[in-house]
Protein backbone atom coordinates (compact mmCIF):
# COMPACT_ATOMS: atom_id res chain seq x y z
CA UNK A 1 0.00 0.00 0.00
CA UNK A 2 1.28 3.76 -0.57
CA UNK A 3 3.11 5.03 2.47
CA UNK A 4 3.84 8.42 3.36
CA UNK A 5 5.96 9.50 0.40
CA UNK A 6 3.72 8.14 -2.41
CA UNK A 7 0.43 9.76 -0.37
CA UNK A 8 1.99 13.21 -0.22
CA UNK A 9 3.41 13.11 -3.77
CA UNK A 10 -0.43 12.80 -4.73
CA UNK A 11 -1.82 15.00 -1.89
CA UNK A 12 0.82 17.61 -4.05
CA UNK A 13 -0.83 16.97 -7.22
CA UNK A 14 -4.26 16.75 -6.28
CA UNK A 15 -4.37 20.43 -4.60
CA UNK A 16 -2.13 21.87 -7.55
CA UNK A 17 -5.14 20.60 -9.61
CA UNK A 18 -8.69 20.55 -8.04
CA UNK A 19 -8.13 23.40 -5.35
CA UNK A 20 -10.30 26.02 -5.72
CA UNK A 21 -12.99 24.19 -8.41
CA UNK A 22 -16.22 23.78 -7.77
CA UNK A 23 -17.92 20.25 -8.36
CA UNK A 24 -20.51 20.19 -11.31
CA UNK A 25 -21.60 16.33 -11.36
CA UNK A 26 -19.96 13.03 -10.11
CA UNK A 27 -20.65 9.77 -11.62
CA UNK A 28 -19.91 6.52 -9.73
CA UNK A 29 -19.36 3.38 -11.70
CA UNK A 30 -18.72 0.97 -9.15
CA UNK A 31 -20.35 0.49 -5.79
CA UNK A 32 -17.05 -1.11 -4.32
CA UNK A 33 -15.33 2.84 -4.85
CA UNK A 34 -17.56 4.08 -2.58
CA UNK A 35 -18.68 1.59 0.02
CA UNK A 36 -17.41 3.28 2.70
CA UNK A 37 -19.39 5.84 2.14
CA UNK A 38 -22.88 3.99 3.96
CA UNK A 39 -25.48 6.35 2.37
CA UNK A 40 -24.51 5.21 -1.14
CA UNK A 41 -23.82 6.16 -4.46
CA UNK A 42 -26.31 8.79 -5.18
CA UNK A 43 -26.08 10.07 -1.72
CA UNK A 44 -22.35 10.47 -2.37
CA UNK A 45 -22.92 12.13 -5.88
CA UNK A 46 -25.43 14.53 -4.58
CA UNK A 47 -23.69 16.14 -1.54
CA UNK A 48 -20.37 15.92 -3.50
CA UNK A 49 -21.74 18.08 -6.14
CA UNK A 50 -22.20 21.76 -6.27
CA UNK A 51 -19.20 22.00 -3.47
CA UNK A 52 -15.83 23.96 -4.24
CA UNK A 53 -12.90 21.92 -3.20
CA UNK A 54 -10.32 23.30 -0.94
CA UNK A 55 -7.10 22.32 0.86
CA UNK A 56 -5.95 19.10 0.09
CA UNK A 57 -4.36 17.46 3.35
CA UNK A 58 -2.93 14.44 4.77
CA UNK A 59 -1.78 12.84 7.77
CA UNK A 60 0.32 10.04 7.63
CA UNK A 61 -0.94 7.55 4.89
CA UNK A 62 -4.44 9.32 5.10
CA UNK A 63 -5.50 11.78 2.40
CA UNK A 64 -8.45 13.97 1.98
CA UNK A 65 -9.71 17.03 0.49
CA UNK A 66 -12.04 19.82 2.31
CA UNK A 67 -14.75 20.80 0.93
CA UNK A 68 -16.61 23.88 1.47
CA UNK A 69 -19.56 22.83 2.90
CA UNK A 70 -17.22 22.05 5.78
CA UNK A 71 -16.93 18.32 5.47
CA UNK A 72 -14.53 16.35 3.63
CA UNK A 73 -13.76 13.54 1.17
CA UNK A 74 -11.30 11.25 2.44
CA UNK A 75 -9.51 8.76 -0.13
CA UNK A 76 -8.48 5.57 0.58
CA UNK A 77 -6.01 4.71 -2.10
CA UNK A 78 -5.97 0.70 -1.08
CA UNK A 79 -3.34 -1.61 -2.95
CA UNK A 80 -3.91 -0.21 -6.49
CA UNK A 81 -6.64 3.07 -6.18
CA UNK A 82 -5.42 6.00 -8.22
CA UNK A 83 -6.13 9.55 -8.08
CA UNK A 84 -5.75 10.94 -11.86
CA UNK A 85 -6.22 14.49 -13.41
CA UNK A 86 -7.10 14.06 -17.09
CA UNK A 87 -8.61 16.15 -19.89
CA UNK A 88 -12.53 15.84 -20.53
CA UNK A 89 -12.83 13.32 -23.35
CA UNK A 90 -9.82 11.60 -22.70
CA UNK A 91 -10.52 7.69 -23.14
CA UNK A 92 -11.61 6.33 -19.72
CA UNK A 93 -9.17 4.02 -17.71
CA UNK A 94 -9.61 0.10 -17.90
CA UNK A 95 -10.62 0.02 -14.32
CA UNK A 96 -12.08 4.05 -13.65
CA UNK A 97 -14.41 3.70 -10.93
CA UNK A 98 -15.30 7.24 -10.07
CA UNK A 99 -15.15 10.44 -12.29
CA UNK A 100 -15.78 14.17 -10.97
CA UNK A 101 -16.22 16.66 -13.45
CA UNK A 102 -15.89 20.46 -12.61
CA UNK A 103 -18.22 23.80 -13.28
CA UNK A 104 -14.41 25.34 -15.29
CA UNK A 105 -14.98 22.48 -17.63
CA UNK A 106 -11.49 21.90 -17.14
CA UNK A 107 -9.68 18.87 -16.59
CA UNK A 108 -11.53 15.81 -14.83
CA UNK A 109 -10.72 14.02 -11.32
CA UNK A 110 -10.58 10.28 -11.54
CA UNK A 111 -10.35 7.57 -9.19
CA UNK A 112 -9.36 4.17 -10.89
CA UNK A 113 -9.31 1.18 -8.87
CA UNK A 114 -7.95 -2.16 -10.49
CA UNK A 115 -7.91 -4.38 -7.33
CA UNK A 116 -11.31 -2.17 -5.78
CA UNK A 117 -9.88 -2.28 -2.33
CA UNK A 118 -9.40 1.49 -1.90
CA UNK A 119 -12.41 3.87 -2.22
CA UNK A 120 -14.01 7.41 -1.58
CA UNK A 121 -16.63 8.88 0.90
CA UNK A 122 -17.65 11.65 2.49
CA UNK A 123 -16.54 12.54 6.17
CA UNK A 124 -17.26 14.92 9.06
CA UNK A 125 -14.82 16.99 10.09
CA UNK A 126 -13.84 16.34 13.86
CA UNK A 127 -11.14 18.62 15.76
CA UNK A 128 -8.78 17.00 17.90
CA UNK A 129 -5.27 18.45 19.51
CA UNK A 130 -6.07 21.95 17.78
CA UNK A 131 -6.19 19.93 14.44
CA UNK A 132 -9.39 19.43 11.99
CA UNK A 133 -9.25 15.75 10.92
CA UNK A 134 -11.95 13.60 9.31
CA UNK A 135 -13.42 11.66 11.96
CA UNK A 136 -12.59 8.02 10.61
CA UNK A 137 -8.50 9.54 10.89
CA UNK A 138 -8.96 11.60 14.33
CA UNK A 139 -7.09 8.12 16.37
CA UNK A 140 -4.04 8.27 13.60
CA UNK A 141 -0.65 10.03 15.48
CA UNK A 142 1.05 12.72 13.51
CA UNK A 143 3.43 12.12 11.40
CA UNK A 144 7.24 12.73 11.19
CA UNK A 145 6.63 15.74 8.32
CA UNK A 146 3.88 17.25 10.41
CA UNK A 147 4.82 20.43 12.01
CA UNK A 148 3.83 19.44 15.44
CA UNK A 149 5.03 16.11 15.51
CA UNK A 150 7.47 15.51 19.00
CA UNK A 151 9.94 13.69 18.15
CA UNK A 152 9.84 13.48 21.77
CA UNK A 153 6.64 12.17 22.61
CA UNK A 154 7.45 9.64 19.67
CA UNK A 155 10.18 7.92 21.11
CA UNK A 156 8.57 7.57 24.72
CA UNK A 157 5.44 5.88 23.15
CA UNK A 158 7.50 3.90 20.82
CA UNK A 159 9.55 2.53 24.06
CA UNK A 160 6.30 2.01 25.97
CA UNK A 161 4.57 0.07 23.53
CA UNK A 162 5.69 -3.84 24.56
CA UNK A 163 5.81 -5.03 21.33
CA UNK A 164 8.71 -6.40 18.29
CA UNK A 165 9.92 -2.85 16.84
CA UNK A 166 8.68 -3.65 13.69
CA UNK A 167 5.10 -3.68 14.74
CA UNK A 168 5.56 -0.75 16.98
CA UNK A 169 6.75 1.30 13.75
CA UNK A 170 3.56 0.31 11.35
CA UNK A 171 1.60 1.02 14.91
CA UNK A 172 -0.85 4.23 13.34
CA UNK A 173 -1.75 5.44 16.71
CA UNK A 174 2.07 5.85 17.56
CA UNK A 175 3.96 7.70 14.40
CA UNK A 176 1.90 7.24 10.73
CA UNK A 177 3.09 7.49 7.86
CA UNK A 178 5.82 4.35 7.95
CA UNK A 179 4.37 1.21 5.73
CA UNK A 180 6.31 -1.98 5.49
CA UNK A 181 8.82 -0.76 2.79
CA UNK A 182 9.82 2.01 4.83
CA UNK A 183 10.13 0.25 8.16
CA UNK A 184 12.45 -2.19 6.93
CA UNK A 185 14.58 0.07 5.59
CA UNK A 186 14.63 2.69 8.24
CA UNK A 187 15.63 -0.66 10.58
CA UNK A 188 18.51 -1.74 8.26
CA UNK A 189 19.92 2.10 8.92
CA UNK A 190 19.76 1.50 12.47
CA UNK A 191 21.44 -1.81 12.20
CA UNK A 192 18.54 -3.23 14.31
CA UNK A 193 16.07 -6.57 13.24
CA UNK A 194 12.26 -5.77 13.67
CA UNK A 195 11.53 -8.57 16.41
CA UNK A 196 13.72 -6.16 18.90
CA UNK A 197 11.51 -5.61 21.88
CA UNK A 198 10.37 -1.94 21.60
CA UNK A 199 11.07 -1.56 25.80
CA UNK A 200 15.17 -2.91 24.99
CA UNK A 201 15.41 0.19 23.17
CA UNK A 202 17.54 3.03 24.62
CA UNK A 203 16.01 6.94 24.17
CA UNK A 204 18.73 7.01 21.83
CA UNK A 205 18.49 4.14 20.18
CA UNK A 206 14.35 4.65 19.52
CA UNK A 207 15.28 8.37 18.29
CA UNK A 208 18.07 7.29 15.89
CA UNK A 209 15.34 4.67 14.54
CA UNK A 210 12.68 7.44 13.89
CA UNK A 211 15.04 9.61 12.70
CA UNK A 212 16.01 6.98 10.37
CA UNK A 213 12.28 6.85 9.30
CA UNK A 214 11.50 10.55 8.67
CA UNK A 215 14.98 10.85 6.50
CA UNK A 216 14.11 8.04 4.30
CA UNK A 217 10.65 9.34 3.77
CA UNK A 218 12.11 12.44 2.70
CA UNK A 219 14.45 10.77 0.33
CA UNK A 220 11.57 9.18 -1.42
CA UNK A 221 9.44 11.84 -1.48
CA UNK A 222 12.16 13.83 -3.37
CA UNK A 223 12.30 10.85 -5.80
CA UNK A 224 8.57 10.50 -6.69
CA UNK A 225 7.93 7.94 -4.19
CA UNK A 226 8.72 4.42 -4.51
CA UNK A 227 7.13 2.06 -7.68
CA UNK A 228 7.60 -1.75 -8.06
CA UNK A 229 4.41 -1.31 -10.51
CA UNK A 230 2.29 0.63 -12.69
CA UNK A 231 -0.57 0.94 -10.27
CA UNK A 232 1.41 3.73 -7.93
CA UNK A 233 1.77 7.32 -10.09
CA UNK A 234 1.05 10.45 -9.09
CA UNK A 235 -1.78 12.56 -11.02
CA UNK A 236 -0.07 12.93 -13.90
CA UNK A 237 -0.05 9.33 -14.01
CA UNK A 238 3.90 9.40 -13.55
CA UNK A 239 5.78 6.74 -11.50
CA UNK A 240 8.71 7.32 -8.44
CA UNK A 241 11.70 5.68 -8.61
CA UNK A 242 12.94 5.53 -5.28
CA UNK A 243 12.86 1.83 -6.04
CA UNK A 244 16.46 2.54 -7.12
CA UNK A 245 17.80 3.58 -3.91
CA UNK A 246 15.96 1.08 -1.61
CA UNK A 247 18.98 -1.19 0.77
CA UNK A 248 17.05 -3.87 1.28
CA UNK A 249 13.01 -3.91 0.84
CA UNK A 250 12.50 -6.67 -2.00
CA UNK A 251 16.15 -7.11 -2.68
CA UNK A 252 16.36 -10.91 -1.14
CA UNK A 253 19.45 -12.48 -1.79
CA UNK A 254 21.15 -9.68 -3.13
CA UNK A 255 24.25 -7.97 -1.29
CA UNK A 256 23.73 -5.41 1.32
CA UNK A 257 25.14 -2.48 0.49
CA UNK A 258 26.93 -2.21 3.32
CA UNK A 259 28.70 -5.68 4.06
CA UNK A 260 27.82 -7.34 1.24
CA UNK A 261 26.10 -10.24 2.99
CA UNK A 262 22.92 -11.88 1.11
CA UNK A 263 19.81 -9.69 1.83
CA UNK A 264 17.27 -12.37 3.72
CA UNK A 265 13.37 -12.57 3.20
CA UNK A 266 10.99 -13.31 6.26
CA UNK A 267 7.46 -13.99 6.57
CA UNK A 268 6.01 -10.84 8.95
CA UNK A 269 1.89 -9.98 9.41
CA UNK A 270 0.80 -11.77 5.84
CA UNK A 271 4.12 -9.86 4.46
CA UNK A 272 7.53 -10.06 4.25
CA UNK A 273 10.58 -8.66 6.30
CA UNK A 274 14.27 -7.94 4.14
CA UNK A 275 17.22 -7.53 6.36
CA UNK A 276 21.10 -8.09 6.91
CA UNK A 277 22.02 -11.27 8.56
CA UNK A 278 24.69 -9.39 9.57
CA UNK A 279 24.32 -5.92 10.25
CA UNK A 280 20.79 -6.98 11.53
CA UNK A 281 21.08 -10.16 13.78
CA UNK A 282 18.00 -11.70 14.94
CA UNK A 283 17.92 -10.38 19.23
CA UNK A 284 18.81 -13.72 21.55
CA UNK A 285 15.76 -15.66 22.86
Amino acid sequence: MPELPEVEVVRRGLHEHVAGRTVAAVEVLHPRAIRRHLPGAADFALRLTGQRLEAARRRGKYLWVDLSGGDAVLAHLGMSGQLLVQPVGAPDEKHLRVRVRFADDGPELRFVDQRTFGGLALADIVEVDGTRLPQPVAHIARDPMDPAYDPVAAVAALRKRRTEVKRALLDQTLVSGVGNIYADEALWRARLHGLRPTDKLTRAKAAELLAHATQVMLEALGEGGTSFDALYVNVNGQSGYFDRSLAVYGREDEPCRRCGTPIRREPFMNRSSYSCPRCQPRPRG
